[in-house]
């Protein structure tokens, strides 16, 4: 970096023209989020005020939010494996290269304008010196705010605000119909087979939680709500697991894991497996609560409730 500032110097008194030009070309713009006839625009991190390209085209996302900077078309030249493995997105995602916050010579040759993540990333003062940074940390904002934030890093606030507006009216239309159908006090679990181990979940944690829980007002089993509302998830054994299940079920099936708890007898007699309550899902394709993913969410527990 430092050479090729070197390379780019110029004479000072011609550097000192270029800067009150451009002083007085700029007075009175604003820096707000919203200025798109600027090159930059200001975000205020968590971190604090990061200056980012105003129509960014080479983005890189680390962690979680591909599915957000898509939604509102922003171009992405890397993603992170999770993201990668989504087989809804092998079209969209075919010519991004799939990167991690430990591939820092690939993210160099990527050439990236802009690069997101969470907080939980390594490497952030390195990817700092590649391209402006933005990390935020997972559960600060609610899953709408963070889309609207995304919105505001990435100069499109408005689309993004949109975008929530349409999503709350939809899903409490639908929420509404299948309180109506499966009755106001039915609960639902969500449940996921991940590496060998069973997991149940609160309500924000992905797999269409936030949907059912937060936005419909659907009921969590109380020893659901008891162990994984605060953390997030709770892991949990098969011999256990009649205790988390719902009237209704959903369980996040992963296809390369052994999904063999479905075979005991214990998994068997649970009612709402009896009683054809259980609707079965790729967890690849619903981990996340980007917008795209969301959409895809709401309209299967659409068909799954009420057809």
């Amino acid at each position: 970096m430092k050479l090729l500032f070197k390379k780019a110097m110029i004479p000072f008194t011609l550097l000192l023209v270029l800067i009150l030009s451009a002083c007085t070309s700029n007075e009175g713009q604003s820096t707000e989020s919203t200025n798109e006839t600027s090159e930059t625009i200001t975000y205020q991190s968590e971190n604090g005020p990061v200056e980012v390209p105003s129509d960014p085209q080479r983005v890189i996302v680390l962690s979680s939010f591909a599915g957000n900077v898509m939604a509102l078309d922003v171009n992405l030249v890397g993603v992170d494996a999770w993201s990668k493995m989504n087989p809804r997105w092998e079209e969209d995602l075919k010519d991004v290269e799939e990167v991690s916050d430990e591939n820092i010579e690939k993210i160099i040759e990527l050439n990236p304008d802009l690069i997101i993540g969470l907080s939980s990333i390594q490497n952030v003062d390195k990817l700092s010196e590649i391209a402006p940074t933005v990390t935020f940390t997972y559960g600060k904002y609610d899953y709408l705010e963070q889309h609207i934030e995304i919105g505001k890093l990435l100069n499109k606030e408005e689309e993004a605000t949109a975008w929530v507006e349409e999503f709350k009216k939809q899903t409490a239309e639908v929420g509404q119909q299948i309180k109506e159908k499966i009755g106001e006090e039915a609960t639902v679990s969500v449940i996921e087979n991940f590496d060998k181990q069973l997991y149940v979940f609160g309500d924000n944690w992905g797999r269409g939680t936030e949907i059912l829980y937060q936005a419909m007002g659907l009921n969590m089993p109380e020893k659901v709500k008891e162990m994984a509302l605060e953390p997030g998830y709770y892991a949990l054994s098969t011999e256990v697991l009649p205790e988390f299940a719902g009237d209704y079920m959903i369980i996040s099936k992963n296809p390369d894991t052994d999904n063999s708890f479905q075979e005991t007898e214990t998994y068997k007699n649970i009612p709402a497996v009896q009683n054809n309550r259980v609707f079965e899902v790729n967890a690849k394709e619903f981990y996340f609560n980007d917008p795209l993913t969301l959409e895809f969410q709401l309209e299967f527990f659409e068909n799954a409730f009420l057809q």
